[in-house]
């Protein structure tokens, strides 16, 4: 298997609601799609949503009870400085976006915090000093 991640399918339990989340409070933009499922263009990553009922059942599993606990995972953003995680949480505050832990510093030696979506997946939002993120958003494993 080649190292690359294609799709990123997160279940959610209002699809609308979900995507006018994303589109909304975050400022990406759904492409075209059939119904009952959005998908976002994230320069070289699809990132789709799609009803619980209807993932857990292409996967051939029954709907698991959602807890919104720890849930072994979580997605990440990560951005230039400590500044811009700061703006990013400042604007998901204004939005009324959920912060789960507002930024700070990091054991690891970075800066970041964590907010969640309308259905409680996590989104970490980090500064890490150690890597270097592109003009195009990419991350390059190595420090600046």
């Amino acid at each position: 298997m080649e190292p690359r991640v294609s799709l990123i399918t997160l279940g959610v339990a209002d699809l609308a609601r979900a995507v006018a989340f994303y589109e909304s409070v975050l400022g990406w933009k759904v492409a075209a799609h059939p119904p009952g499922v959005a998908f976002f263009d994230l320069g070289g990553l699809v990132f789709a949503l799609y009803p619980h009922a209807d993932l857990a059942h292409d996967m051939g599993l029954a709907e698991p009870a959602r807890g919104g606990g720890y849930e072994g995972f979580a997605l990440a953003h990560n951005l230039r400085s400590e500044h811009e995680v700061d703006a990013l949480f400042a604007h998901l505050q204004r939005q009324g976006a959920t912060i789960v832990k507002p930024p700070q510093k990091a054991q690891w030696g970075g800066y970041s915090g964590y907010f969640a979506d309308p259905d409680g997946h996590r989104w970490e939002v980090a500064h890490n000093p150690f890597w270097t993120v592109g003009a195009d958003g990419r991350i390059a494993l190595s420090p600046p």
